[in-house]
């Protein structure tokens, strides 16, 4: 096994370990967030057989007990982890129509050759920057099948809040509530979101969505920062 893919699944096993653990202890309230999702693939999936392309899906843990509950005709998971994509495969075992996709998020919307009847992403779109957001929501826009959602689950920023203002409140949420993570993985993780973490505000979302002609951008839920929004196309 060549050296860097063996250092690319180190780094993933060490990272995803750390954001598996903090997910067990629902500190970002994956079980409410991922309890909406089950509810609302249930609702498209009353209507139909339904395609769903999964952005940023890295090891599916939280999305495969959705999608066992309400199956899609056809599942595309795009990650840029092929240690996490191996790690998919054993969380969607049993189900058909899967493929996997060791690609950039935003490459791989504009690649897609059909379209879907969802497109989901998980904690992953933040990462971008304003402008890989926009470029992200007209991919999708493009993408969506008509009456097709984007449905977003991710950090948000609140209005007139800056993101060093977001970053001090969320740091300091994590460094005062965040009591049974280990000190090291903690700090780990909070260098994580000082570094990586570029979330808008849901104004800023919706202006993007429009730009892109989705519409319908609602507000399904919130838990502190962490956000459920569907855009429609």
């Amino acid at each position: 096994m060549p050296e860097h893919t063996t250092d690319e699944i180190t780094l993933f096993r060490q990272s995803w370990t750390l954001y598996d653990s903090i997910s067990e202890m629902n500190y970002m309230f994956h079980r409410e967030i991922y309890a909406h999702i089950t509810a609302l693939l249930s609702q498209r999936h009353a209507d139909g057989p339904y395609s769903l392309l999964d952005l940023g899906c890295g090891n599916t843990r939280f999305i495969a007990p959705c999608l066992k509950e309400a199956t899609p005709s056809r599942y595309s998971g795009v990650d840029l982890s092929e240690a996490a994509l191996n790690e998919a495969r054993e969380h969607l075992s049993g189900l058909e129509n899967v493929a996997l996709h060791h690609q950039d998020m935003l490459q791989a919307v504009q690649a897609a050759d059909s379209s879907f009847d969802v497109i989901f992403s998980g904690f992953a779109v933040h990462h971008l920057d304003a402008e890989g957001k926009k470029q992200l929501f007209h991919a999708c826009a493009s993408k969506l099948a008509d009456g097709g959602h984007f449905i977003l689950v991710d950090v948000v920023r609140e209005e007139g809040q800056t993101r060093e203002q977001y970053l001090e409140g969320y740091l300091n949420c994590m460094r005062t509530q965040w009591t049974a993570v280990r000190p090291d993985h903690l700090e780990e993780a909070c260098a994580h979101v000082a570094a990586y973490d570029f979330p808008e505000t849901f104004t800023d979302l919706k202006r993007m969505a429009a730009e892109a002609s989705l519409k319908d951008a609602r507000v399904v839920d919130r838990f502190a920062q962490h956000h459920v929004l569907v855009f429609s196309a």
